[in-house]
């Protein structure tokens, strides 16, 4: 998808992995807006300073972003696309420095979570969150740190003249974040053979169950579900489900059926099914 200048609302700044997601995905020619938060992000988009928005939604050792399912419910703007992009994180430090002399490493809580085998390893070193890992290597560039490193990708590295004192110290090689491509208006495409949908279900015996049987007897593969508490109403429970078909017709038949067994249903987006490469 080559589309020059498209503004793309990112969360973090310039070497962050939102941006590197939105160029893989838009093939490189877009201005990215930079966002501090995930809301900021969803308000750039609602304002109409962005054509799309690209927003991680997962990640296959730190899961699932929770806040950022409450923020799709309530921007209720259209998924468009996902792209899977391998994470590789390093730890970097300001030139000359030596792991010995690094009292704390900072990055965002996704990142730090992802390396916790690695970080677990070293003795008396402080954690600490920030917004951004980019944020953060560009802090201890620019402020010269000597006793801080960041956990941030060999991009930001190079831009910020940082050196590698450890090298891909994610816990697990096989490390994807997937992000969703957000727009304000929906967009069907007809290779489309995956959507986001929500819904509420009855507080009933196996209600849930009913509706993820239809799924099954449509041959509809169910690739995710995650609940998230419906906010004011205690013990009611929102559910996020992402199904993937081969026949649009089996897709389009269980949508009808699911819709008298639940209520709010809410098509979030159908979209094209993001390949997961490893690199």
């Amino acid at each position: 998808m080559n589309h020059p200048g498209l503004r793309i609302a990112i969360q973090g700044i310039s070497t962050c992995f939102h941006e590197v997601a939105a160029r893989t995905y838009f093939h490189d020619s877009i201005e990215p807006v930079e966002c501090l938060t995930f809301h900021k992000l969803c308000e750039s988009l609602k304002k109409k300073e962005c054509d799309f928005a690209m927003m991680a939604i997962e990640n296959t050792i730190a899961g699932s972003i929770l806040p950022n399912y409450f923020l799709l419910q309530e921007f209720r703007f259209s998924i468009v696309g996902e792209i899977y992009l391998p994470i590789h994180l390093h730890l970097l430090a300001y030139p000359g420095v030596k792991l010995e002399d690094i009292k704390t490493i900072e990055s965002h809580p996704m990142a730090i979570r992802q390396c916790f085998e690695y970080l677990h390893k070293l003795n008396g070193v402080e954690l600490r969150e920030s917004d951004d890992t980019a944020i953060s290597a560009r802090k201890v560039s620019e402020k010269k740190l000597k006793a801080t490193a960041a956990i941030a990708n060999e991009l930001a590295a190079k831009k910020f003249g940082l050196e590698i004192l450890g090298r891909r110290i994610e816990t697990h090689k096989k490390n994807f974040t997937r992000f969703l491509v957000l727009s304000r208006a929906s967009q069907t495409k007809e290779e489309s053979n995956k959507a986001s949908l929500s819904f509420e279900v009855f507080n009933e015996v196996g209600s849930l169950a009913d509706v993820l049987t239809v799924f099954k007897t449509n041959q509809i593969n169910l690739s995710k579900i995650q609940s998230i508490p419906v906010i004011g109403k205690p013990s009611e429970y929102s559910i996020h489900v992402d199904v993937e078909w081969i026949e649009r017709k089996n897709y389009d038949d269980a949508l009808q059926q699911v819709q008298k067994q639940t209520h709010n249903l809410s098509v979030l987006g159908e979209y094209k099914k993001g390949k997961i490469e490893y690199k």
